[in-house]
């Protein structure tokens, strides 16, 4: 309420201010006096350089003393090279765009309309022209080439021990699922899909009868986890930001990030001394009135009480049982044994139809 407040109040006296520049030129021209655009002109430079001095002052004692606001731990192996890439970006443009700003408001005071002031000329600089073109494209060179070898290492195929976990983006929701104990995804297929299977798996083939979908995200704590990711209306995007982490989900063409965390959620909490702090899956575009609803807990684990809570889950034929029916009639009875439904449960199932 504060800030609001403060911010009337300094509406309301550079409105003042610029009402008051307004009559004192009006009442110059009244008078026709000679002065008046000399006269303007200086108070407008010198405002320039207030409000340059106001402006460049605080840019710098904001993004100092709230650093610890809008910048989030890190809790990944290839996050230190993002950042790394975004702080080396950000000096670069930051002392170019305080230098420049600096230049202008002082060529603009320094050069003020003066009668006595004549313009030079001068055709061109050769020298200058090459400097101000070779030095930002050898600078953008350098940066581009450290972001597509980074880019590079995320893109490149995972190893063959990495924790795979599927992501689906809907309106207006995550979901996820998991390889069984057979740590391999079923084959999916878009005309599959349903109020039920809403990844369309295709359950002709039995690596999709042991997947299952948990209603949050566990990964293991060092380990290489590759998140398949896919969209199944409209453009979502993924973002796990203490990840560093960001990949758009789009329907039809199905994209990758591979990834190492490097902090259990326990770990983070002790850091951070917050104990209701939690990793989380957000999207970051806008894709609907329920855009703000997508969001899903992440929990880093130890490797030991991720393998416990893998193992505690129901899988997806155990929880849709009714869906045997989708699967060919002489292979159910391996697909009951691989997913683990309850025959008991199959026998009233049998029972009912």
């Amino acid at each position: 309420m504060f800030e609001f407040v403060l911010g009337i109040g300094i509406l309301l006296v550079l409105g003042i201010l610029f009402l008051m520049f307004r009559v004192g030129t009006l009442v110059s021209i009244a008078r026709k006096k000679k002065d008046e655009v000399g006269t303007s002109n200086k108070v407008n430079a010198l405002l320039l350089v207030l409000f340059g001095i106001v402006g460049i002052v605080s840019f710098l004692w904001y993004s100092w003393s709230e650093f610890d606001r809008y910048s989030l731990p890190l809790a990944s192996v290839h996050g230190a090279d993002t950042d790394q890439l975004f702080w080396i970006t950000m000096y670069i443009t930051g002392a170019v765009f305080v230098i420049t700003h600096i230049l202008l408001i002082y060529f603009s005071y320094r050069y003020q309309y003066n009668e006595k002031n004549t313009a030079k000329f001068f055709t061109d600089n050769h020298k200058l022209e090459i400097i101000w073109t070779v030095l930002p494209a050898i600078v953008l060179t350098l940066l581009i080439s450290k972001g597509l070898m980074v880019w590079g290492d995320i893109m490149e195929p995972a190893p063959d021990d990495a924790e795979v976990v599927e992501i689906m983006g809907s309106q207006f929701a995550w979901d996820v699922r998991y390889p069984g104990k057979d740590n391999s995804l079923g084959e999916y297929d878009y005309k599959l899909i349903d109020a039920t299977n809403l990844f369309g798996m295709n359950l002709e083939g039995s690596e999709s009868w042991d997947d299952f979908s948990p209603l949050e995200i566990h990964i293991p704590v060092n380990k290489t986890v590759l998140l398949n990711i896919r969209a199944r209306d409209v453009l979502h995007s993924v973002y796990m930001p203490h990840f560093r982490l960001k990949m758009d989900a789009v329907p039809g063409m199905p994209t990758h990030f591979k990834f190492t965390p490097t902090m259990t959620t326990q770990e983070m909490r002790d850091k951070l001394g917050n104990p209701d702090f939690n990793y989380e899956l957000a999207c970051t575009e806008i894709c609907g009135r329920g855009h703000f609803s997508m969001r899903k807990l992440i929990v880093v684990d130890s490797q030991e009480d991720y393998e416990k809570w893998k193992a505690s889950q129901k899988t997806w034929l155990q929880l849709n049982p009714d869906q045997l029916v989708k699967i060919p009639e002489g292979m159910r009875e391996a697909a009951i044994v691989k997913s683990g439904i309850d025959r008991e449960e199959v026998k009233n199932l049998e029972a009912s139809l």
